[in-house]
C-alpha cells in the first residue's frame, strides 16, 4: 500500500489545493493531507480550522485523511511510514524552492521520495495569500475557492458585508 503525504499550510485551501489533492488521491492508496505549522507565516485560520475545512471539501474522497504536524515534514514522514511526499508547482518559483527541499528531506531520510505535481493551467497564479488579498478588497473569490467554504473565508477576513462573490 503506498501512502503519501500532501504538506502545505492550506489557510486556506484553494480549489488549487484541491485539484492536486484529488490528482493525487488517484496516484496513492492513501493520501494524508497535511496541514503545516510554517513559523514564518501568520496564518488567518488555526490549524483545528483549517483542518475542519479540508475535512468539508475533501469528504467525499475515500482515501484522503487529514492530519496536521509542527515539526519537520520529514518527522512526520517517517514516524507515519510514509512513501511519498507529493508537492503541487505552479511557476518555476515554487520548483527552485521545493526542488532544494526535496533534496534536503532526502538527506534527512534517504528513502524520502518526492513527487512533483503541476497545477493544472487554471490554479497556475492561484496561492491562499493571493485568495485573502482578492477577498479583503471586496474582490470575487468564488472562482478560487471551493463554493462550500467561501462563506467561511469571508467571515473571516471580516468581508461578509462586501460584494465577496
Amino acid at each position: 500500500m503506498k501512502k503519501a503525504i500532501y504538506p502545505g499550510s492550506f489557510d486556506p485551501v484553494t480549489n488549487g489545493h484541491l485539484e492536486i489533492i484529488k490528482r493525487a488521491a488517484t496516484l496513492f492508496d492513501q493520501l494524508v493531507v497535511l496541514i503545516s505549522v510554517n513559523p514564518s507565516k501568520t496564518s488567518s485560520f488555526t490549524l483545528e480550522e483549517r483542518a475542519d475545512l479540508l475535512r468539508r471539501v475533501c469528504y467525499d474522497i475515500p482515501n484522503v485523511r487529514i492530519d496536521s504536524c509542527s515539526g519537520l515534514i520529514v518527522d512526520y514522514f517517517k514516524e507515519h511510514d510514509c512513501d511519498i511526499i507529493v508537492k503541487g508547482l505552479r511557476a518555476m518559483s515554487d520548483f527552485e524552492n521545493e526542488f532544494q527541499m526535496a533534496h534536503v528531506n532526502k538527506h534527512l531520510c534517504p528513502r524520502a521520495e518526492t513527487v512533483f505535481l503541476c497545477a493544472d493551467s487554471q490554479s497556475t497564479y492561484l496561492s491562499s495569500s493571493m485568495v485573502k488579498q482578492i477577498a479583503t478588497f471586496g474582490g470575487d473569490i468564488s472562482p478560487f475557492v471551493p463554493e462550500t467554504i467561501k462563506k467561511d473565508i469571508l467571515d473571516r477576513l471580516n468581508i461578509t458585508g462586501k460584494t465577496g462573490g
